[in-house]
């Protein structure tokens, strides 16, 4: 049995995931040489190099590899076993880790928050961030949960549809198209886009059925944020594809309106979901079925709030 500290494999696995001994020691609040120290008396320990560079970067070793692999059991281990002593003590702490793309930022904060009422004492983890983004951190089972739009192909994990996500065409609302009804979709051939970044789900679903159709667009503008999309809409730069709920928050007969164009909204939906086989924290288990509960009312307030903007 390998005689080595929690706090040991603390410091290499936070060290193996970061990829840099000095970004390792800002998230664990310790110096960088305390890191360095940590991790050559594990690889003495261990027998076997942990790590290799090339050049200024850190890769890891086959050695590392499954070390980190290990690691990573223990600390989820761990993590589920204080949430259930936490239970069986009676009381509602821990922590939730959570991992969802840009868009669920209009409806994501309003669950949670209602979920940490019951659930005061919890920590909460929120990594708001693209489809690319949180496929990589499902792939290093960075997180609890997930909520996404499109499933990925090469994860195995467990996943349930809770809530609509319809895209739909987005303008200013003295658009020459916006009092226009059944709008054809080659209506918008050559028109000036604004879309999301490379990697997000929303362009990707946006350019498959545009390309499907013989339709292309002059894309004027690629940004970061649903909110800067919509300010330049606002300021006249062109239209855009984007999910409902980002249109909640956008006041009746305001700047932006909803276009009327065949083949839209593109049906969709978000889903919450984890690797499979990975066992739940009491805290993920608690929250998993409290959004499963809540999202319809959600479901109900966003339809209210974005059918306003409908020409």
């Amino acid at each position: 049995m390998i005689p080595a500290t929690l706090h040991q494999l603390k410091v290499f696995e936070t060290t193996a995931r970061h990829g840099s001994f000095t970004k390792a020691a800002e998230e664990l609040s310790i110096t960088q040489p305390t890191v360095s120290g940590q991790v050559k008396q594990l690889t003495q320990t261990i027998g076997m190099p942990l790590f290799e560079h090339i050049g200024r970067k850190l890769y890891l070793t086959e050695a590392g590899e499954e070390l980190l692999a290990t690691c990573q059991e223990i600390f989820e281990r761990l993590d589920n076993f204080e949430m259930k002593l936490s239970a069986l003590q009676g009381a509602k702490r821990g922590q939730l880790r959570l991992g969802v793309i840009t868009t669920t930022k209009y409806f994501v904060p309003r669950i949670l928050g209602e979920f940490c009422q019951d659930y005061p004492d919890i920590d909460v983890s929120l990594q708001v961030i693209n489809h690319q983004q949180l496929h990589d951190r499902m792939a290093d089972n960075q997180d609890d949960l997930y909520i996404l739009s499109n499933l990925p192909d090469d994860l195995e994990v467990h996943a349930e549809a809770f809530l609509d996500n319809p895209l739909v065409v987005v303008a200013r609302a003295d658009h020459p198209l916006a009092q226009r009804k059944k709008i054809a979709l080659s209506a918008l051939q050559g028109a000036d886009f604004i879309t999301r970044e490379v990697g997000s789900g929303t362009r990707r679903a946006a350019e498959k059925l545009l390309a499907d159709h013989g339709v292309s667009v002059q894309v004027r503008l690629e940004l970061g944020s649903n909110e800067a999309i919509k300010q330049a809409i606002a300021g006249g730069l062109g239209i855009s594809v984007l999910s409902r709920h980002t249109l909640i928050t956008e006041p009746p007969n305001g700047e932006l309106t909803v276009l009327d164009v065949e083949h839209f909204p593109i049906r969709r939906h978000w889903y919450v979901a984890h690797l499979a086989g990975k066992q739940l924290s009491v805290i993920a288990q608690a929250f998993l079925a409290f959004m499963l509960k809540s999202s319809q009312k959600t479901l109900e307030n966003s339809a209210r709030r974005s059918l306003a903007l409908q020409p």
